[in-house]
């Protein structure tokens, strides 16, 4: 129940506890696992059980899980709801989306520090993705403080010199290595250790 001036209130259904399908429905089985079963599953824990079995529907299934998996989003349920994910989390199912789709005009995608509150394994996650990304002839810009990240740039635009009203103006531009070897570059400097 949506409230406008206090915490949304969530309900358990009395009549399919919280599953969401009536009996009949929860009846029906694939494998052992009705689709209550199924959706509670993690993406990573679908692949698993739709790969034990090799038929095209399992494949087709498995062919739409991959980007997801793929993208570091292994972990979220199936029957998940949209409303529950992170920004991040969200721009990585519209990542996946990109990543599914065999035939695209080229793209330019803006990331806005994407790597906010990853942990590093998810980062480096993420930058296979905008390598398949690139891979598929898209141009990929994001916006760093990362240096893990901005190490495997294949080029940089350092801003600044500083934040706020002493930033804004292009510091130095090229390679990483150009970069960090740039003097009155701040970026540089911290760059040189990573490189």
């Amino acid at each position: 129940v949506e409230m406008q001036f206090m915490a949304d209130i969530t309900l358990t259904c009395e009549s399919c506890h919280g599953k969401r399908f009536k009996q009949d429905i929860l009846e029906i089985e694939y494998r052992g696992k009705n689709i209550n079963d199924v959706l509670e599953m993690t993406i990573n824990q679908a692949i698993e059980f739709f790969s034990e079995q090799q038929g095209s529907t399992e494949k087709k299934i498995i062919k739409r899980l991959k980007p997801l998996q793929d993208v570091g989003l292994g972990y979220i349920k199936l029957g998940q709801a949209s409303s529950t994910l992170s920004g991040g989390e969200n721009q990585r199912v519209k990542l996946a989306y990109f990543l599914s789709n065999e035939k695209q005009e080229p793209t330019i995608f803006v990331f806005d520090e994407p790597t906010t509150g990853l942990h590093f394994h998810d980062i480096k996650t993420l930058l296979k993705a905008f390598d398949s990304l690139i891979e598929k002839g898209h141009t990929v810009v994001i916006i760093e403080h990362n240096m893990d990240v901005i190490k495997c740039a294949d080029y940089v635009i350092d801003m600044g010199p500083e934040g706020g009203d002493k930033g804004g103006f292009l510091v130095c531009a090229g390679t990483p290595e150009e970069i960090a070897s740039c003097e009155k570059s701040y970026t540089g400097k911290y760059l040189k250790d990573k490189l």
